[in-house]
């Protein structure tokens, strides 16, 4: 059965808007994480103790509702088109604070790029691509431009317009390269209706 978006509770921030729910950090190795976000903010990994849950989070359909087993988790954080970006760059920011390495967090917008991506662009299409090719640090792209991207354990992506079309090529593609947890930031019903599935 579809989430609707009004089931999901909000959080009141600090400037009193509303703040989408907070993503559960999702499966890891057992590795140990380290190193620093480089992107936007700047702003690294925090201390929250690794296995703890986030309020607000959906827990991810159970194998054979709406995903593959063998595929990644998938987590949804309602959020309108233009609140889309802001509901993934908090979704990126607890990831790292829960303990995941910037290497492993890809970010895809099915709309308008992100700022990140928008800025490293400007100084030109081979330094950019050269940090994805990397894979030291979260990587911004475009959804549509997920065939050069390689698979990371988690995708977040960003479900900000581009139209039907694009959205539908653009989610089944997120799923590809996300070897973890795929958590995607948009209108439920919308998100819903262009996989055909709920999520």
């Amino acid at each position: 059965m579809p989430l609707p978006a009004e089931d999901s509770p909000t959080h009141e921030s600090v400037t009193g808007r509303s703040a989408p729910p907070r993503p559960i950090p999702g499966p890891r190795p057992a590795r140990p994480r380290g190193g620093s976000r480089s992107g936007p903010g700047g702003r690294g990994p925090g201390a929250t103790a690794p296995g703890a849950t986030a309020p607000g989070a959906r827990p991810a359909p159970a194998a054979g509702q709406g995903r593959p087993a063998a595929g990644p988790q998938l987590q949804l954080i309602p959020a309108t088109p233009d609140g889309a970006v802001d509901a993934a760059d908090e979704a990126v920011d607890l990831l790292l604070e829960s303990g995941r390495a910037p290497a492993e967090i890809l970010v895809l917008t099915t709309g308008e790029l992100h700022p990140w991506a928008t800025h490293e662009l400007s100084f030109g299409e081979d330094g950019y691509w050269a940090q994805e090719a990397a894979g030291d640090d979260v990587f911004y792209a475009s959804a549509a431009a997920s065939e050069r991207l390689a698979r990371r354990p988690v995708v977040v992506v960003a479900v900000n317009g581009g139209g039907d079309d694009a959205t539908a090529a653009a989610l089944p593609a997120a799923m590809t390269r996300a070897a973890a947890l795929l958590i995607l930031c948009g209108d439920a019903d919308y998100i819903n209706g262009i996989l055909g599935v709920s999520v």
